[in-house]
């Protein structure tokens, strides 16, 4: 291999790694809206005190996504997975009708 030939396969090898990290971090990104098909069935809201009482009156205040046992990231996440919402992630602050006590 020429060093001409070398230095292009290494600039196209740096790029191709390049554009897999970013895609990568663009999937882990991805968020459950409100209006996602999914959000609308369970009734999902971003924030547990949106939640429309009389629609939903099994819903209590104290019950967030973060201390949902579908919850997949730790207590302190922002936003995490849901078992609920497949590869998507959700608010921690946000509520659902599969909120369900851990243990």
């Amino acid at each position: 291999m020429t060093r001409t030939n070398r230095r292009i396969f290494l600039v196209q090898v740096a790029a191709a790694g390049s554009a897999l990290a970013a895609g990568g971090a663009a999937h882990a990104q991805a968020r459950v809206e409100e209006t996602d098909d999914n959000a609308i069935a369970l009734g999902y809201k971003h924030d547990t005190t949106k939640v429309d009482s009389k629609k939903y009156p099994s819903h209590r205040p104290d019950q967030k996504c973060n201390n949902c046992a579908f919850w997949q990231g730790t207590p302190t996440d922002a936003w995490a997975g849901c078992s609920m919402f497949g590869r998507k992630h959700i608010a921690a602050p946000g509520w659902c009708t599969a909120w369900r006590k851990p243990g």
